[in-house]
């Protein structure tokens, strides 16, 4: 992918140039990527508010394993 970092006055980048075929390829594989910039409800902030107080919280953590053994078990 050849892409073009755009400039402003001040030598910032404000924006990318991307060929429209690789936008295509990419809209592709990931056809949501033009709602990105939407916003979440509140529901899943509320949901990642609740998992990064677990992350702050080593007690409510269990390893991966753990997770795994139970999908395997299903």
């Amino acid at each position: 992918m050849k892409t073009q970092i755009i400039q402003d006055y001040n030598g910032l980048p404000t924006g990318v140039f991307i060929p429209i075929e690789d936008w295509e390829n990419i809209k592709k594989h990931y056809p949501n990527i033009e709602n990105v910039d939407q916003e979440l409800p509140q529901w899943q902030k509320d949901m990642l508010d609740i998992r990064l107080a677990d992350v702050n919280n080593p007690d409510k953590l269990e390893p991966i394993d753990e997770l795994f053994k139970v999908l395997d078990a299903e």
